[in-house]
């Protein structure tokens, strides 16, 4: 007798090739290590060269496949770089992001152009050379980080969630340009994330209760609350999904 299957899409990655930007630390290097728990092999891509290593090596060590590449989003040729030595993807994490907060009337001019350069110039061209070999292939998943601040704004923070409202817009766009293409776009949009670059803020005596009265499940973000939903977009459960945002907020922009 055969065997009898049932509906269940997998949300297996094997045989995939997938991407992480700003894969060393906090939520990119959660979802490389997700990505490849998986079945996908993983291009871990930061800055740093010594934490992408760290990565790697732990990686392998789970028995999954992992490499590093080096890049700065916020440098084209280097992204042109990245690309032109790929000549398959699969998954796309444009994960790679900062922020700083100030009020409007003392935001650095510095860090205008930073945010605008690595959140939105950097995330479109790699989106751009992701799409050349996805539309080429005829498929591929691409999952642009969002925020919380994607759907709201918050005081000090209005840079960062102009950059993030970006996002939106862009996913939404491109989801629609691509999907002829067989090619998927969406996003998360996480609330504030425990990691160490975030929790001396988190931390902080009156920022960090009041950020926390704002998320109806009472508690910060974890990674492990972020990869599950990175994991799911680009497996095959997902498929008719595309154009949209999964927010990972406690129930935040539900209010």
């Amino acid at each position: 007798m055969a065997e009898k299957k049932g509906i269940l899409p997998s949300m297996r990655l094997d045989g995939m090739t997938a991407l992480v930007t700003g894969a060393g630390r906090g939520i990119g290097r959660g979802c490389a290590m997700a990505l490849a728990e998986a079945g996908a092999e993983v291009i871990c891509v930061s800055r740093t060269r010594s934490e992408l290593d760290d990565l790697v090596s732990e990686i392998e060590g789970l028995g999954a496949r992992a490499r590093a590449l080096t890049c700065d989003v916020s440098d084209p040729e280097a992204i042109e770089a990245l690309f032109a030595g790929l000549d398959r993807l699969d998954v796309l994490v444009n994960n790679a992001g900062i922020s700083t907060v100030h009020p409007v009337t003392e935001i650095p001019v510095e860090n205008l152009d930073r945010m605008l350069s690595v959140n939105c110039r950097g995330m479109v061209l790699v989106a751009k050379g992701a799409a050349r070999i996805m539309e080429a292939q005829g498929s591929g998943v691409m999952i642009n980080l969002s925020s919380t601040y994607g759907k709201v704004g918050r005081a000090t923070n209005s840079v960062y969630a102009a950059t993030k409202h970006f996002v939106e817009g862009f996913t939404k766009s491109i989801a629609v340009e691509l999907a002829p293409k067989g090619v998927r776009v969406c996003a998360i949009g996480p609330t504030a994330i425990e990691t160490p670059m975030t929790q001396e803020r988190l931390n902080d005596p009156v920022y960090g209760p009041d950020l926390l009265s704002r998320i109806p499940m009472g508690r910060f973000g974890r990674v492990e609350d972020v990869v599950g939903a990175v994991v799911f977009l680009a497996s095959p459960a997902a498929a008719l999904i595309t154009g949209t945002t999964i927010m990972i907020d406690g129930g935040w922009t539900a209010q």
